[in-house]
């Protein structure tokens, strides 16, 4: 598909009121809203560097209703990466991922090759919380996917997940352009298959 080379699509997938869009656009923006309008689908481009070149970073903030099952099965189809978000503050909202992990599972077949991030988000609301930091990581352990937890709202981990997520992609070397120099270190440890620390040789 040609249009890959130019565009990296990444799915955010999560039950209503989990702070999707918040994550979203507290990225693209930096910016963050304290109310809650909810999202049919909103598609938001940033610009990446990807295989030595620019490409857009495609984020498409998915509804959390479960009225549009075929809109989910698209995204999950043209999806090249996916972020399923739950609030710390509900375990319910944990639960309502396995049924979008297994659609994802079972459109995309071999996930353990494909970027996926399990995120908590709210983990400033230490007082509310429902899920243990230890059960993200025991469903993510199981999924055999990265696990994160953030905070829209004070920007913990926010760049750092966008940046985990493509550091997860191994078929392309895709990064944000945060600051030049630290990408250009990371591709070139990347393209040796190196990326614990700098190795000596070349090349790769």
């Amino acid at each position: 598909m040609p249009e890959q080379s130019n565009d990296y699509r990444v799915v955010v997938f999560g039950a209503g009121g989990v702070g999707k869009s918040s994550l979203v656009l507290r990225f693209v923006k930096g910016t963050f809203r304290e109310s809650y309008i909810p999202t049919i689908e909103d598609t938001y481009r940033q610009v990446i560097s990807c295989d030595k070149s620019i490409c857009t970073l495609q984020i498409t903030d998915t509804t959390g209703s479960h009225q549009f099952p075929a809109m989910q099965r698209l995204s999950i189809s043209k999806g090249h990466a996916f972020i399923l978000v739950y609030s710390v503050t509900s375990k319910q909202s944990l639960e309502e991922l396995k049924p979008i992990f297994e659609q994802v599972c079972q459109i995309k077949g071999d996930v353990e090759s494909i970027p996926i991030m399990l995120v908590g988000n709210k983990c400033d609301e230490a007082q509310g919380r429902e899920v243990e930091t230890g059960d993200g990581e025991a469903v993510s352990k199981k999924w055999k996917c990265a696990f994160m937890e953030t905070s829209a709202k004070t920007n913990h981990n926010v760049k750092e997940l966008f940046q985990e997520l493509l550091n997860l992609e191994k078929r392309r070397t895709v990064s944000l352009q945060i600051d030049g120099k630290k990408n250009k270190q990371q591709k070139r440890r990347e393209a040796q298959g190196e990326v614990r620390g700098h190795v000596s040789w070349e090349g790769g």
